[in-house]
């Protein structure tokens, strides 16, 4: 009896140790895991729009991914004075104005990363505007970038005039990966693809052109006029229309061109958009020079001399005169074309309007999203503003962009309204932002995304206190161990039983 107990006694321990033993190996191997940094990697694109010229720097961790999403800007600069198109006739002064905002960027990024963190630029419209106006120039101002990043730390990997449709779909890319449309967390921690998640339109309103990307109903339908952008693993059929001409700056200056048109005398010009008791001096040169007039220039086009504007304040006649910047009849009333005779599918869905978009909506005093009524009454009530009353409401005064914000909000009641078909149902779905969390919305990280082929790792860099091999060979064992111990206690308990049982049977049939 003694000798059972013994092994019993010994297996018992033996499988409760076993299962000890699996738990609190598990619990450390869980508990313990560290999460090994891989430390973050930099990237730097430079956003040479037409009037001004902006510098972005993203970070992300380097196995590509972290918590919060993928890549994050740290940290935006604009770089003083013009676009750079406008050094045509001296490219090395650009030079100057660059260094300002690069020295920061150097304090932002470790020392050591600098000779790994990758430079892009990438021009839009006023670029493009000046190389078909003169490739030579649009070449040397090109030219003495590369010159200036060569001497710069960083690896720079050239400077890029983008065509207005990649404009439009970087855009595109941005906010829907900023929005969390094309990857999410799921319950593993792990980036899956959201199931049934939209995506939103973009639109953007630079200086140059402006531009219209979103997925339209049947893309197959409009096959022509769709880019097909693979991200993630997955297809999308992107519509996008890139406007040239059809920015904010060079819509004023044809605006400005048509005033001078139809006014007698050079010496006093009306213009309805300023606002009453403005008064300006521009050159013939500043709104006329562009190419986006020169079929506006009058026989007498001395790019020197002065024209005077007066700003009437007159909300009515502006509206008239910006209605004439678009051409409605080019599309015969054909519904899938709005205007200038480009083919255009339904909009579609909710749609992000981020920069020249975001800023005059702001100068209205509104916000997010709101009704077309209410656009059109601060519309109405700031372009009936005089210039001593408009120095109070706008939190941020500058002239050049005060005196305009009239002409603005109209152009951009007659693109959204008359030109992308935009009616008061469907004007709600346009969420007018400049970012989403700290990261703006440009087309800069959709093209660094682009450029770099950034897709995130699967998993993360993890150091487990015990490697797989070892901690997979002790659960193995532990767990026969146990198994094995289990099995001896059920014999012992069968055998056991068995022997109890013996000795009443006997009793019965053994005969006196």
């Amino acid at each position: 009896r003694m000798l059972t107990r013994t092994p019993s006694v010994v297996a018992q321990v033996f499988l409760l140790l076993s299962i000890v033993l699996v738990i609190a190996i598990a619990v450390i191997q869980i508990n313990q895991q560290q999460v090994l940094s891989p430390g973050l990697k930099y990237g730097i694109v430079l956003d040479a729009g037409s009037s001004r010229t902006t510098v972005y720097v993203y970070e992300w961790p380097a196995e590509k991914e972290n918590n919060t999403g993928v890549v994050s800007q740290t940290f935006k600069c604009n770089v003083k004075g013009p676009g750079i198109s406008s050094y045509e006739s001296s490219p090395g002064a650009l030079a100057k104005p660059l260094d300002d905002c690069l020295n920061k960027v150097k304090e932002r990024i470790p020392v050591h990363l600098h000779k790994n963190t990758s430079v892009y630029l990438g021009a839009t419209a006023g670029m493009r505007l000046l190389r078909l106006q003169n490739e030579s120039a649009a070449n040397e101002v090109l030219a003495s970038i590369q010159n200036y990043f060569r001497a710069q730390p960083f690896e720079f990997r050239g400077a890029q005039i983008i065509t207005g449709p990649e404009e439009g779909v970087y855009g595109w890319i941005t906010a829907n990966y900023l929005m969390g449309n094309f990857l999410e967390r799921n319950l593993w921690r792990t980036w899956v693809h959201p199931y049934r998640k939209e995506t939103m339109g973009a639109l953007d309103l630079g200086g140059a052109s402006t531009q219209i990307s979103f997925i339209p109903e049947d893309s197959e339908e409009h096959f022509n006029s769709t880019l097909q952008v693979k991200l993630y693993g997955y297809n999308y059929n992107v519509y996008t229309h890139s406007y040239q001409c059809y920015g904010r700056d060079e819509a004023e200056k044809r605006l400005l061109a048509l005033l001078l048109q139809k006014s007698n005398t050079s010496a006093s010009v009306d213009n309805p958009c300023y606002p009453q008791s403005y008064n300006t001096a521009l050159t013939m040169k500043y709104f006329l020079g562009s190419l986006c007039t020169q079929s506006l220039r009058p026989a007498n086009y001395y790019p020197n001399q002065l024209v005077n504007f007066h700003g009437t304040g007159d909300p009515g006649l502006c509206q008239e005169m910006v209605s004439l910047l678009f051409n409605f009849t080019a599309c015969r009333d054909r519904e899938d074309c709005p205007f200038n005779g480009i083919h255009q599918p339904k909009a579609k869905g909710n749609f992000v309007a981020f920069s020249g978009f975001y800023y005059t909506i702001k100068a209205l005093n509104l916000s997010g999203h709101f009704s077309l009524d209410d656009f059109n009454s601060s519309m109405w009530f700031f372009c009936s503003q005089s210039w001593a009353q408009l120095q109070f409401m706008l939190p941020k005064f500058e002239e050049t962009y005060a005196r305009s914000y009239c002409f603005s909000a109209n152009f951009i009641y007659y693109l959204l309204v008359h030109g992308y078909n935009f009616n008061a149902e469907t004007w709600p779905q346009i969420h007018f932002q400049k970012e989403v969390g700290n990261s703006s919305i440009a087309w800069s990280l959709g093209y660094m995304l682009s450029l770099t082929n950034m897709i995130p790792a699967e998993g993360k860099l993890i150091q487990l206190p015990l490697k797989p091999p070892l901690f997979a060979g002790l659960l193995i064992f532990l767990t026969a161990t146990a198994l094995l111990c289990l099995l001896f206690l059920i014999y012992l308990c069968v055998v056991s039983h068995n022997r109890k049982d013996v000795p009443r049977v006997e009793h019965v049939f053994i005969p006196e």
